[in-house]
């Protein structure tokens, strides 16, 4: 029964993978992954503060639209996810 955690490892990965693709300090991306007693995961991304706006996008569209690929990935494994951007 290593599905879960493999399901939130590889959510992890895509985050770290767009974000490292679109910031230009690649090397400062972070991913930390938490997951509380119901089962909720968040993702906090970390990123150079000159690379914030890159990964928030105008009025946050890069932003949802990562949230929005999460969604998919986690109703798959039926899991919950939540991205925050640090």
């Amino acid at each position: 029964m290593s599905e879960p955690a493999t399901q939130g490892e590889s959510m992890k990965e895509l985050v770290e993978y767009i974000a490292r693709s679109i910031v230009d300090e690649p090397d400062e991306v972070k991913v930390e992954e938490e997951t509380d007693e119901e089962g909720l995961t968040t993702l906090k991304l970390q990123v150079a503060d000159e690379d914030k706006g890159r990964v928030i996008g105008k009025q946050g569209r890069i932003a949802e639209a990562m949230r929005a690929l999460l969604r998919v990935k986690a109703a798959k494994a039926s899991a919950r996810v939540r991205l925050e951007i640090v």
